[in-house]
């Protein structure tokens, strides 16, 4: 044991992928820290029916978000690993732009698809009179909050990765945060979607500003002459990213959408909070691949083999070295964990007990989540991303309404199981390439 530890501080020390990835998830756990902190606010201070439409809207926000979004915010760190190894920096600004161009017009669908379904269609399959109202609001908003996830994933393109994790992690929350105190305050607490939706009309025009400071710092460094991407090319790279990138929200949008048809607000409210407390190892895994992603796209396109190779062994290792442990905490003190939410969270401890386990399972996988799609392989990847979310739809269907919450997480870990055992089986068979942990 003492060797392998030392091994991992060798690592560290040599390796300043890890280094940063370390950094990364500091600056992560202090948002997640936020989070839950605002959460345990919120069990304490707001009804669970008001928590639940407030989890409900931002689950239906990473998923229709997500389509908007077509992958292109996970494509800019693709476009950005292959120029960086052509050593051409100017194009990216190009592709940035017209990627807000592209999803502009991807945002005013859902607004025009809910207006012409209509109210009364919409809030019967919801069984919930008031969901309308939050839906075209949410759908309002829709460009954006999928700005500001572009933006974010772009400061990590242009090595601003510190900046990225802060929008992704604290600056999201923080006009929430202050509008749910004030609204209590007031004694308003029905507006808090409201405050959350609002948020992100300010971090998108901030943010925007922000890139376009950093793309011409870059322009004045370098004279090389742009190279062109044309948005069929942004489109071809980006949707099946799309699919993946969609395909985790998906997983986790499933099961609110059939716990509130079935069960209602509270429940949802219930089962977000094991979802949430399940965030810290996706939260892990998520912060250590992002930060290898452009590393594997880079040694893959100027066929750097060993590079490749010792950085998905370093990722795995990180991600298995701080997730597993984390799991077995949680797992073991998992009431405790949940009454610190109130008494009524207690009914959620053997979800959460389920997803840690299928999470903490999926650690052994490393970067299987982000390798195909940096690899080329985003039309492979996406066929199994497919199957999963169908078989996710599939579960929940047939096990929520029988079990609850519980049918729930059985369907969540094993669609996840399967996205991750197929994604690094073909990983091996085409590359012979190793992602498990060794």
């Amino acid at each position: 044991m003492l060797k392998l530890m030392l091994f991992y501080i060798n690592t560290i020390k040599e390796n300043p992928l890890v280094l940063q990835s370390l950094k990364t998830i500091m600056i992560r756990i202090l948002g997640v820290a936020l989070l839950f902190g605002f959460t345990l606010y919120l069990t304490h201070h707001y009804d669970p029916k008001i928590i639940g439409q407030y989890d409900f809207i931002r689950t239906f926000l990473l998923v229709v978000g997500g389509l908007c979004l077509l992958g292109t915010e996970q494509s800019i760190l693709y476009f950005a690993g292959v120029i960086k190894g052509e050593g051409n920096s100017k194009a990216l600004k190009k592709i940035y732009l017209k990627k807000v161009t592209l999803v502009f017009f991807t945002s005013l669908v859902p607004f025009m698809f809910t207006f012409l379904i209509g109210e009364k269609r919409v809030c019967y399959f919801f069984n919930d009179k008031s969901v309308y109202l939050l839906i075209i609001k949410t759908t309002a908003i829709l460009f954006f909050y999928c700005i500001t996830i572009l933006n974010t994933e772009t400061f990590r393109a242009v090595n601003k990765v510190y900046t990225a994790e802060l929008f992704r992690n604290t600056f999201k929350y923080l006009s929430v945060i202050i509008g749910a105190i004030y609204l209590f305050y007031i004694h308003h607490p029905e507006y808090l979607v409201d405050t959350f939706l609002i948020g992100f009309v300010f971090l998108s025009v901030v943010s925007f500003f922000m890139i376009l400071f950093h793309f011409k710092k870059l322009e004045n460094k370098n004279d090389l002459e742009s190279m062109t991407v044309s948005h069929k090319e942004i489109v071809v790279k980006s949707y099946p990213m799309a699919i993946s990138g969609m395909a985790f929200f998906l997983l986790m949008s499933f099961d609110i959408m059939f716990l509130k048809k079935y069960y209602g607000d509270e429940q949802v409210a219930y089962y977000s909070i094991a979802l949430k407390l399940m965030t810290i190892l996706s939260m892990i895994i998520i912060s250590v691949n992002t930060t290898a992603a452009t590393k594997i796209a880079e040694f893959y396109s100027t066929n750097n083999i060993i590079g490749l190779h010792k950085t998905l062994k370093n990722t795995s290792r990180l991600i298995f070295l701080l997730t597993f442990p984390t799991a077995i905490i949680i797992c073991l003190f998992s009431n405790s964990i949940l009454n610190v939410f109130g008494e009524g969270y207690k009914v959620a401890s053997t979800v959460l007990i389920i997803l840690m386990c299928g999470q903490a399972f999926c650690s052994l996988f490393g970067s299987a989540s982000i390798y195909l799609n940096m690899t080329g392989r985003q039309k492979t990847f996406q066929y199994i991303l497919i199957v999963a979310v169908v078989i996710n739809f599939i579960l929940n269907r047939l096990l929520i309404p029988k079990y609850g919450m519980v049918g729930g997480a059985i369907s969540f870990v094993v669609s996840l199981l399967f996205w991750n055992i197929s994604a690094a089986f073909i990983a091996y068979k085409k590359d012979r390439v190793n992602i498990l942990l060794s």
